[in-house]
C-alpha cells in the first residue's frame, strides 16, 4: 500500500494566510468596537448624560390656584376649596373592576362614580390616573388611609375644586370650569398654550371662566425630583413655584342681581342694566338659570339631560344669544334718525285713522289701536307707541338711511361685552334680504322695520347698550364686566372705559326724544305704572313683541292662543331722567305687555339702585355631593321672524 505523500510547504502558506485573515477580521472587529465605544463615551457623552439624568430625574408640573370671582361689594362668586379625592393608576379592565369592587367596601362608591370613572377613561391618556370617586370627607379619607396598604394602585390626592356660592344666581355670566377635552386641547395646542396647562385638569368653559382664562388660570409651576430605580422620589432637587391667577373684580352688584331676580320670578327672559357713562354691567339675567356648582366635579348625565333637553333650554344666556323682535323699544331711534333727517319736526303731525297704506296700495298696515290715535306728532307717537307714524316715517327715510343711522346705536353688530359666545343680532338690509332669501327688498319690508318687527332681531345686550347711549347723549360706551384685575402680589390693574361710538346728535333732538320718553312713565303713557309715586324720573319705551303673526282681519285674543304663543313683553328705560345712573332692558318671554309685565320689574331695580334696599344675601355652601338645581327651568321656542301685520297695544 503506498502512502500519500502530503505537500506541507503548501499548507503551512494556507494556514498563514487564514491566519492572517482571521488576525485582520479580529482587528477590523475590534476596531468597530473601539470607534463604537468612542462614539457613545466621546462624541456622544453629552446626550447620553442628559438621559440618564432624566432616567433619575422626574419634572413634575405644579399646578396654579385659580384666581377668584368677585363682585363689585366684593362679594365672592366663584372661590377655591380643597378636597379629598380617590384616583386609580392604570391597570387592566378585570384589575380595574376589581380594585372598584373593594375599594367600595371601604368607601361609597355609586353608579354615577362608575359612569364617571369609564366616561373619563375612555377620554384620559393610558398613563394617566383617573379620579373614582370625589369630594371625600375627613371620615372616608381616614377609613381609606387606614387600608391603603391594600391598594397599590389608588391613590389618595387633596385637589383644589371651584365652589359657587351664590349657586345658581348669575349663573349665566359667572360661569363654570370643566375637565379639559380634545376640543380644549386643540385649542390651547393652536395658541401654543398646552404646556402651561401640564397638570392641570379643568379649563374654564363659559362665562367670565372662559374669558378671562388666561388671567384666571396662572402659570404652572415645576419641580425636579429625584428617583430610584423603582420609580420612588428620593429628594427634590429643584423648584419652580407656580404662579396663581389674577382674580377679577366684576361691575355687577349681586345685591341688585338678586334683586331683579326676585322681581323676575319663575318668568322667563332676560334683563341687563348698565351704567351709561361707563358701560358696566351693573345686572345681568337670564332665566331659567341653573346651579353651577352641577358641573365642579362633572354633571351627570341625568342633570345633563334634563338641563340640555329641557324645553326651555335654561343653558342658553339669552342676553347676548336670544334674539328677539325690538318692538316698540325700536321706536326711540327711529326717532331720533328722523329728526336729524330733518323729518317729522315738531310741530309736524299726522291724522292716525288706525292703519297705514303705501302710495297707490290697497293693503293696510294696522295700528295696535284698531280705531287710530287722531292727530300724532314725534311726542305723542312715542308716548302712547303710534305704529301708524312711524310706518309712514320709515318708508320716507328709506331702509338704508334708517339702518345706518340706527347701526351708531349698535343695533346688527356685536356689543363687545367680555363673555363669550355673542350674537350679532340682525339689522336687514336690502343686500342682506338678497344674500339670504334672493329676493328684493319691498317697501313692506321698510314699513314692518319702523315698528322693530318683521326681519329685525336684537339681544336684550344691544337693546340694552342702545339705551345706555341714548341716555348718554349719542355716546356708546362698551359693556363690559370686568373693572378690576387683581394680581397675587396684591398689585391692582384697574380698567377704563372704553368709549365705542359716538353720533353726534342736535340737542334740541335729544331733548325731544328724551322728553318723549319721560312722558312714557307719566298718567297717559303705556308705562305709566314705573313712574307712579317714585321720588326720581323715569325714561322709559315699551315694547311688545309678536310671537306668530295674525292674519290681516284676524283679533289677537290671548284666551285662545297657547301660552307658550303669547307676545313678549319689552321695555327699556333709563332713570333718573335727567341724569341717567342705570340703563336696563327687559325681555318677558310671553308676558304680553310691556308695561305691565316688564315695567314694574324695572322699577324694582330702580328703587334699589338708587334709593338703597338691601335684600337678604342667598349663598350655599360647598356641599360633598352635587345636588339638584333649585332654579325652575323653562324656555319657549324661538320668536317668529317673518312679516308681521301689527304691533299689539304696548
Amino acid at each position: 500500500m503506498r502512502a500519500e505523500l502530503r505537500n506541507h510547504q503548501y499548507e503551512q502558506s494556507r494556514f498563514k494566510i487564514r491566519l492572517v485573515i482571521c488576525i485582520v477580521a479580529v482587528l477590523v472587529l475590534f476596531g468597530i468596537l473601539a470607534t463604537r465605544f468612542y462614539y457613545l463615551q466621546v462624541s456622544q457623552h453629552q446626550h447620553y448624560k442628559t438621559l440618564a439624568e432624566r432616567n433619575r430625574i422626574a419634572l413634575l408640573p405644579i399646578v396654579p390656584t385659580r384666581g377668584l370671582i368677585y363682585d363689585r361689594n366684593g362679594d365672592e362668586l366663584a372661590t377655591n376649596f380643597f378636597s379629598y379625592i380617590l384616583e386609580i393608576a392604570p391597570a387592566k379592565p378585570a384589575e380595574i373592576e376589581k380594585t372598584i369592587n373593594q375599594l367600595s367596601a371601604i368607601v361609597e362608591i355609586s353608579a354615577y362614580d362608575r359612569k364617571r370613572f369609564k366616561k373619563l377613561r375612555a377620554e384620559t391618556k393610558r398613563f394617566k390616573s383617573v379620579p373614582i370617586r370625589t369630594n371625600l370627607n375627613d371620615d372616608e379619607a381616614a377609613k381609606f388611609a387606614v387600608n391603603h396598604f391594600r391598594f397599590p394602585n389608588v391613590e389618595l390626592k387633596s385637589r383644589l375644586f371651584r365652589n359657587y356660592p351664590f349657586s345658581s344666581s348669575g349663573a349665566h355670566f359667572v360661569g363654570y370650569i370643566g375637565r379639559i377635552n380634545d376640543r380644549d386641547v386643540k385649542k390651547l395646542t393652536k395658541n401654543e398654550k398646552l404646556s402651561n396647562y401640564k397638570g392641570s385638569d379643568h379649563i374654564g368653559k363659559s362665562g367670565i371662566e372662559s374669558f378671562y382664562e388666561e388671567q384666571l388660570h396662572g402659570t404652572t409651576g415645576f419641580q425636579q425630583i429625584e428617583i430610584d430605580n423603582n420609580g420612588r422620589p428620593v429628594r427634590t432637587l429643584t423648584t419652580n413655584p407656580a404662579t396663581a391667577g389674577e382674580s377679577v373684580t366684576l361691575s355687577v352688584d349681586m345685591n341688585l342681581q338678586q334683586v331683579a331676580e326676585d322681581a323676575f320670578g319663575e318668568r322667563r327672559g332676560a334683563l341687563v342694566a348698565l351704567d351709561p357713562k361707563t358701560g358696566e354691567v351693573l345686572t345681568y339675567l337670564s332665566k331659567p338659570s341653573y346651579d353651577l356648582n352641577l358641573f365642579v366635579g362633572g354633571i351627570d348625565h341625568e342633570n345633563w339631560n334634563r338641563l340640555n333637553n329641557s324645553i326651555d333650554r335654561p343653558l342658553i344666556n339669552r342676553p347676548i344669544r336670544g334674539l328677539y323682535p325690538a318692538a316698540s323699544t325700536f321706536k326711540p331711534f327711529i326717532a331720533m334718525a328722523g329728526l336729524e333727517n330733518n323729518l317729522r319736526k315738531p310741530p309736524y303731525r299726522i291724522l292716525d285713522k288706525g292703519f297705514y297704506s303705501l302710495p297707490n296700495s290697497k293693503h293696510r298696515y294696522r295700528d295696535w289701536r284698531k280705531t287710530g290715535h287722531g292727530y300724532v306728532d314725534i311726542t305723542r307717537a312715542i308716548i302712547i307707541s303710534c305704529d301708524t307714524f312711524f310706518y309712514g316715517l320709515a318708508v320716507e327715510l328709506g331702509i338704508k338711511r334708517l339702518a345706518a343711522f340706527v347701526s351708531h346705536f349698535g343695533f346688527g353688530k356685536k356689543t363687545g361685552i367680555d363673555l363669550p359666545g355673542e350674537k350679532s343680532g340682525l339689522l336687514p338690509t336690502p343686500e342682506w334680504k338678497k344674500r339670504r332669501y334672493k329676493k328684493p327688498w319691498y317697501a313692506g319690508d321698510t314699513v314692518i322695520v319702523g315698528i322693530g318687527q318683521g326681519y329685525t332681531l336684537v339681544t336684550p345686550m344691544q337693546l340694552a347698550q342702545a339705551t345706555a347711549t341714548l341716555a348718554n347723549d349719542g355716546v356708546s360706551m362698551k359693556p363690559r364686566f370686568a373693572i378690576k384685575f387683581t394680581k397675587p402680589t396684591g398689585e391692582e390693574v384697574r380698567l377704563k372705559p372704553i368709549v365705542q361710538d359716538k353720533t353726534v346728535l342736535a340737542q334740541e333732538n335729544i331733548d325731544i326724544v328724551r322728553n318723549a320718553m319721560k312722558r312714557v312713565t307719566l298718567p297717559g303713557g303705556t308705562a305709566r305704572m314705573v313712574g307712579s309715586g317714585a321720588p326720581y324720573t323715569v325714561a322709559g319705551k315699551t315694547g311688545t313683541a309678536q310671537v306668530v303673526g295674525i292674519k290681516q282681519n284676524e283679533n289677537y285674543d290671548a284666551k285662545t292662543v297657547s301660552d307658550r304663543n303669547l307676545d313678549h313683553a319689552l321695555f327699556v328705560a333709563y332713570a333718573p331722567a335727567d341724569d341717567p345712573k342705570i340703563a336696563l332692558a327687559i325681555v318677558v318671554e310671553n308676558g304680553e305687555h310691556g308695561g305691565s309685565t316688564a315695567g314694574p320689574i324695572a322699577r324694582k331695580v330702580f328703587d334699589y339702585y338708587l334709593l338703597g334696599k338691601k335684600p337678604p344675601k342667598k349663598k350655599v355652601k360647598p356641599t360633598e355631593r352635587v345636588g339638584q338645581t333649585t332654579v325652575q327651568d323653562r324656555l319657549i321656542p324661538q320668536p317668529h321672524r317673518h312679516q308681521i301685520q301689527s304691533n299689539r297695544a304696548n
